[in-house]
């Protein structure tokens, strides 16, 4: 199976990383917003058989595009690709809460007779939360705790101080529509919730700014006909990027896998 890949940030780089001594698979493009001799040494590390570009070619078919950039990419890369007939898994599931963008990438998944698939990234249970959804949800709720640090360059800075901060700080209480638009690299996992359950108006999101933690702590409550689900998710962030959690790198390679594997979980 051949693929492309979308970004080469911490996520993206991850991915690469722990790809490369798949024999089933082969990295063939890498997409980013711009060619530079550090990129392109990066690329020749990790996936030395692949082009870096700013664009997949006309010509090329990848079996998959894999996308671990940011809600931009949707626009620029995923759709078209979906038009062409090239399934996709999506890490920037939050990019979805922008007027219009589900139903762009539904009609172009429609055209190109593919699939787009939204990934769960940080978050466990969402293949429950889509069972209970079928039987009928009656509220969901998120609860996202991160380090102070993780919230550095996001609105959470107009707020309060965030270097200073010595006990914990709601930074965002609103939906998840709201959580993703104003918190983008920051509340995929509130949006991929959203999508799998009640929607993004329907589902309440509370950020947190807390001292206290050292991880990225992301808590689930939702109870319907199918009974209480109540789930804590303590992720480590990655080195790399600390608004990140380690586990979306894990879950978009083991997303990839899936789509090359005889049998799959």
């Amino acid at each position: 199976m051949k693929i492309a890949v979308i970004g080469l940030g911490a996520i993206g780089t991850g991915v690469l990383d722990l790809l490369r001594s798949e024999t089933r698979l082969q990295v063939g493009w890498v997409l980013v917003s711009q060619v530079t001799p550090q990129r392109l040494e990066l690329v020749q590390r990790l996936a030395p058989q692949a082009q870096l570009l700013t664009a997949l070619p006309a010509q090329a078919k990848p079996d998959l595009l894999v996308e671990c950039a940011a809600h931009a990419a949707l626009a620029q890369h995923v759709a078209p690709a979906l038009s062409r007939g090239i399934s996709a898994l999506v890490t920037s599931v939050g990019a979805l809460s922008e007027p219009g963008m589900a139903e762009q990438l539904e009609a172009a998944a429609l055209a190109g007779g593919t699939q787009l698939q939204l990934l769960p990234g940080a978050m466990g249970g969402i293949d429950a939360l889509a069972a209970a959804r079928i039987g009928g949800l009656d509220a969901v709720s998120y609860t996202g705790r991160k380090p102070p640090q993780a919230w550095i360059g996001t609105p959470a800075e107009q707020l309060c101080d965030l270097k200073s901060l010595s006990e914990a700080f709601c930074i965002f209480d609103g939906s998840a529509r709201e959580a993703a638009q104003r918190y983008p690299r920051n509340a995929n996992v509130a949006a991929t919730l959203s999508i799998a359950g009640l929607g993004l108006d329907r589902t309440r999101v509370q950020l947190w700014a807390d001292p206290a933690v050292t991880e990225n702590v992301h808590q689930v409550q939702a109870s319907g006909s199918f009974g209480q689900m109540e789930l804590t998710l303590r992720g480590k962030p990655l080195a790399a990027n600390p608004k990140t959690s380690a586990l979306t790198v894990f879950s978009v390679v083991r997303a990839v896998l899936n789509k090359a594997a005889p049998l799959s979980i």
